[in-house]
């Protein structure tokens, strides 16, 4: 039996998954990964961490199903979007990664945006902090020395393509996040690039998610016990793996990704560009889709943030708050720890609890962190509207989607169903293996991406829609009211 293998590197572990061919889990193993933050708004990683978990990961798969491992037919790769891995001319690191929550660039972005307007439709959202475009402005202003010594930059997951490969690829979803592709015509845009004092020469070789990019090397075959002509597929970044891996590969399927960062993704038939509304308009990782998303640089982080916070498990730190749960919070929580692209685009901005009061309890404290999400999300589904594609039901995935109360509260704030799926915490790496099997069979998309069995479908319920209505409004209200001293903060 035919067998194939998915890699996500993300931002708080790598992780791997290994299927058979009917695409059930035959193994997994996750290792995690620590952020480095050594100045405000900064957020970087060693690129040799990525490896050293990637290689650990294996290992584990090794030790757990060495013969599946050894009938691996394909591999693909998901990983984190936007990040800067730069690179020498021997294809080493010149310094830590830049990663898609670094928010130093604020200023190049702005000034990306005010010097090249014409140019956001083309890349689908205007330039933010985040992307990979600002990133290479502020290190040529900054860092002009490292910047010069430049050859190669890179998206995470392609680093480690680079180690098994020996070739610098990247897929059209994951370029899609850096600024510098066109996405209607699904290549590099000479204009982007040279806006940041770039060229051709410094980017990788463009192939779709579901094509074949390289092959695994003779060596790192041998060390994991793998076949000696795997081939690496093109993979995708993380949103887009995870909308493989739930099926959402049809016009109009949306769901909600609810990990480390959040998104709003919905796939369109055609190039759809709103970069007014703040939402991304993308390329999918198969021929001829692409989607918008609403991006959120925090989702179940907020959650993993409270419980560190608490020093208490979040398992038990949930069923406390569902068991007291009936109706809003009288909290407000402003869930913008890492700052906030959509809507927002606004990198100072910094988390608020507003509401304290002497009997404020730690299940208050929660309860008002799953809404200030779930908020933020309302937000997202607004901008989505503006953008064209209104939401009228959503699947549900990531380690957030793991919380039954989470999803109630979602439902309810956004006032549309939403499906949570078996195995819906997969995510990228199952989505990547997905592809990897396509760059081997050549089977159509629609016959590998189907959707999994539906766990429960949870409806909006009536009083909570009234009851978060309001709250909602006052949520947007709050920030409006103390964005300015995030700004005057951050010039300190």
């Amino acid at each position: 039996m035919a067998h194939y293998l998915g890699i996500d590197v993300g931002t708080s572990a790598v992780k791997a998954i290994l299927v058979d061919e009917g695409q059930r889990t035959v193994a997994e193993a996750a290792i995690p990964l620590e952020v480095s933050r050594p100045h405000a708004l900064w957020s970087e990683q060693d690129p040799e961490a990525w490896w050293q978990a990637v290689q650990a990961a294996m290992a584990r798969l090794h030790a757990e199903a060495p013969a599946a491992l050894a009938d691996v037919r394909g591999l693909g790769l998901a990983g984190q979007m936007h990040g800067a891995v730069l690179l020498d001319g021997t294809g080493r690191p010149l310094r830590p990664a830049i990663l898609w929550n670094d928010g130093r660039s604020f200023r190049e972005a702005r000034d990306l945006g005010e010097r090249h307007p014409e140019l956001s439709r083309a890349a689908g959202v205007i330039p933010m902090p985040g992307f990979t475009a600002p990133k290479l402005l502020w290190l040529a202003r900054n860092e002009p020395e490292t910047f010069r010594a430049v050859r190669k930059v890179l998206l995470p997951k392609d680093y480690i393509r680079l180690k098994l490969t020996g070739s610098m690829v990247t897929d059209l979803s994951d370029a899609a996040g850096t600024w510098w592709l066109d996405e209607a015509r699904r290549d590099w845009s000479d204009a982007a690039l040279s806006a940041t004092g770039l060229t051709r020469d410094h980017m990788a070789r463009l192939v779709e998610g579901s094509q074949a990019s390289g092959t695994l090397l003779a060596g790192i075959a041998r060390r994991w016990g793998m076949r000696g002509d795997v081939p690496v597929a093109g993979g995708a970044g993380d949103a887009a793996a995870g909308a493989v891996g739930l099926g959402a590969i049809a016009d109009g399927a949306a769901f909600i990704s609810l990990g480390t960062s959040g998104q709003l993704f919905a796939t369109t038939r055609e190039f759809s560009p709103a970069p007014e509304s703040l939402v991304h308009s993308f390329c999918h990782a198969l021929p001829g889709r692409w989607f918008q998303m609403a991006a959120m640089l925090n989702g179940a982080s907020c959650l993993a943030w409270a419980a560190h916070l608490l020093k208490r498990d979040i398992g038990a730190l949930l069923q406390d708050v569902e068991a007291g749960f009936r109706e809003p919070s009288r909290l407000l929580f402003l869930p913008y720890l890492a700052g906030e692209r959509t809507p927002h685009n606004d990198p100072h901005a910094r988390g608020v609890f507003f509401g304290l009061s002497p009997e404020t309890r730690q299940t208050d404290l929660v309860q008002a962190v799953l809404e200030g999400v779930a908020f933020s999300f309302a937000d997202a589904k607004e901008c989505l509207s503006r953008a064209g594609t209104p939401l009228a039901a959503a699947g549900m995935i990531g380690g957030g989607s793991r919380s039954a109360l989470w999803a109630r509260i979602f439902a309810s704030v956004l006032n549309v169903p939403l499906a949570r799926y078996e195995g819906g915490d997969k995510g990228p790496a199952f989505g990547a293996s997905r592809l990897a099997r396509l760059a081997v069979t050549g089977e159509s998309p629609e016959a590998v991406c189907l959707p999994p069995g539906v766990l429960e479908t949870v409806e909006p319920e009536p009083s909570l829609v009234e009851l978060y209505a309001p709250r909602i409004e006052s949520f947007r209200s709050l920030y409006r009211a103390i964005k300015p001293e995030f700004a005057r903060l951050a010039m300190e």
